[in-house]
């Protein structure tokens, strides 16, 4: 079926190119009006070739097929991205109206990234993880795209090759990262429940004949314990020379070309992150020595070193934080309030046709990141949004305090922000009324992260926090993390940050607690630039809204602007401020913010 596909690719390759033509104006057109054919058949072929993502971005047509990650199947993804690639060559992207303009740049890169990961990168080889195809099992049982039946069916046909999946994944495995393998033992471990509880538990509740559901359940054991079979080969996998979790310069630079897509290197913004540091240090110590008569007296000396006053004083706030038991229901409760304040400074338009679903975080994401916000994909744009929560169940009281005391009053009201209103959950529902596919699918995690830390701030200058300095000093703690794991990420992989000094830079430098910190130093030591994302999509966004700000005089305002630069999609900031402060400006996108919101309630389940 692969063969045929690559055909079909090559084939409509060539007709695409062939409608090229010389010209004036009337070629101009047919010639943008081919390539918006051609994004649609570049994203048709990439789905055939990459069913997994094609399910969790939205596109249901290839839901039941898996494909066994052998090399022939890399191979014929390669053959893809050189095809595509070569495509592109005739068109010229700067006779294309913008929004055109961008899906091109955003192509080029994914196809560039393809043949970079697989052929230089090859994750596959040392990063056991690549192979837990767990979420995407999750998303057909739990997304109500289709009716259950439907999407059990297909559950039940992909469920048909796990296992040879999983014995071709040990083949290829080589030498891996002891840290990658632990966290995919534990993390299929923790979610195989999904194939065979959750798939079973499911059945129950449909009109499959009992006869089918027998069958059914049966491959879903069969599959599970291939899963739990693997994850066992993982743990007990010694290998003589494992690869190191830290990248490397080479491969570093690459890959943050690649994923961040920033008008900076990676060495000018670990420069930028490291003066950033010294103006937050700055600022909070002033904050700090306004503060300290208020909670220490104004007979208290304060300490000489302005990193201990500061610690001094976060440790003091700190304290103010909800139980362990609260921590779920607090974040729900915040929601409405974040609302109705974006309402009332009309900071921007909010959709409330769009649920937002707080919910403890599954089994199969645990590991890396305590909060996430999961999107529905651009081709399910009725489906749910969640704010998956880490649970502190089970927890040790003392590694429960310090994580509440890093995630207290102040903080998670931040985090909120960041993780829903206004930060990723509205950006990804403007996302996905996006102008084109291409800029909804090809998401920048960078402009996505960036955004999120940036509506921190928006929402701290509109006078969230009724302009107390207490908050504006943990959001200078927030934004300082923001810094320090781009100081971490780079200083890691590329300077060979070891534990203590990371652990240093974070509790001592950034005012993070012990577990916070301990978790973040696993999170590097897992991943690799993600981290970086971050602090360049707050700093390309806030020096394209100054720029921006500058460009339009006293006809600025914040919505505004907050609608227009969410109306070009997930696309790379860079690429975004070429279009919007050049004069090709006008030829950009109409901002398409949802309908108003008007006396409607908060997009809470």
């Amino acid at each position: 079926m692969i063969n045929r596909i690559l055909t079909t690719i090559v084939i409509g390759a060539l007709l695409l190119i062939g409608c090229k033509k010389e010209g004036g104006p009337s070629d101009t057109m047919r010639d943008n009006a081919a390539f918006s054919n051609y994004t649609k058949h570049f994203l048709e072929a990439l789905w055939k070739l990459q069913p997994d993502r094609a399910t969790q971005t939205g596109y249901h047509v290839y839901d039941s097929l898996l494909v066994i990650p052998s090399q022939s199947n890399r191979d014929k993804l390669i053959t893809f991205a050189k095809v595509e690639a070569d495509s592109l060559t005739h068109y010229d992207a700067n006779t294309l109206p913008a929004s055109n303009k961008l899906d091109y740049q955003l192509i080029q890169n994914e196809v560039q990234r393809i043949q970079w990961s697989l052929q230089t990168l090859k994750e596959w080889e040392w990063d056991p993880g690549s192979y837990n195809n767990i979420s995407t099992f999750a998303y057909i049982l739990n997304e109500r795209y289709a009716p259950l039946d439907k999407r059990l069916r297909n559950f039940y046909e992909k469920l048909q090759k796990l296992p040879d999946y999983y014995k071709e994944a040990q083949k290829q495995i080589k030498d891996p990262v002891p840290e990658l393998t632990a966290l995919a033992a534990d993390q299929l471990n923790g979610g195989v429940s999904v194939i065979e509880k959750d798939f079973a538990d499911s059945l129950k509740k449909t009109k499959i004949p009992e006869a089918t559901q027998k069958l059914m359940v049966a491959r879903a054991k069969t599959s599970a314990d291939a899963v739990r079979a693997f994850a066992d080969w993982l743990t007990k996998l010694k290998s003589t020379k494992p690869r190191s979790f830290r990248l490397g310069n080479d491969l570093y630079q690459d890959k943050f070309k690649f994923e961040i897509q920033s008008g900076l290197t990676a060495q000018q913004l670990y420069n930028a992150a490291v003066d950033r540091k010294k103006y937050l240090h700055g600022q909070m110590a002033k904050i700090s020595k306004q503060l300290w008569p208020k909670y220490f007296g104004a007979n208290t000396p304060m300490p000489k070193d302005s990193i201990e006053l500061i610690g001094k004083m976060i440790d003091t706030l700190s304290a103010k934080h909800v139980k362990p038991e609260e921590f779920q229901s607090s974040i729900e409760k915040l929601m409405p309030k974040l609302v109705d304040f974006v309402r009332a400074k009309d900071l921007l338009t909010l959709d409330p046709s769009k649920p937002l679903i707080v919910r403890k975080e599954p089994a199969y994401m645990a590991g890396v990141a305590g909060a996430s916000v999961s999107s529905p994909g651009p081709y399910d744009k009725t489906g749910n949004t969640y704010f998956n929560v880490g649970s502190l169940s089970g927890w040790a009281p003392q590694r429960a305090e310090s994580y509440l005391r890093e995630y207290n009053q102040y903080m998670l009201q931040i985090l909120c922000i960041h993780e829903a209103i206004p930060g990723h959950y509205t950006q990804l529902v403007y996302s996905n009324k996006a102008p084109s596919m291409i800029k909804a699918v090809l998401q920048n995690g960078a402009m996505i992260e960036g955004w999120a830390v940036y509506a921190e701030e928006m929402m701290l200058d509109a006078g969230y926090g009724n302009n107390e300095p207490e908050m504006r000093l943990m959001w200078y703690k927030w934004n300082l993390r923001s810094v320090c794991n781009t100081i971490l990420d780079y200083g890691v992989h590329v300077n060979n940050m070891n534990k203590e000094q990371a652990i240093k830079l974070l509790t001592r430098e950034a005012f993070q607690q012990q577990a916070e910190a301990e978790g973040k130093w696993k999170r590097v030591t897992v991943s690799s630039v993600q981290l970086t994302s971050y602090f360049n999509g707050y700093k390309e966004i806030t020096d394209l809204r100054d720029a921006y700000k500058k460009r339009l005089g006293d006809k600025f305002t914040v919505k505004a602007f907050n609608e227009k630069f969410l109306s070009y999609g997930s696309a790379p900031v860079k690429l975004i401020r070429e279009l919007m402060i050049t004069k090709k400006a006008d030829d950009a996108p109409a901002a398409t913010a949802p309908t108003s919101d008007k006396g409607d309630k908060a997009p809470v389940n």
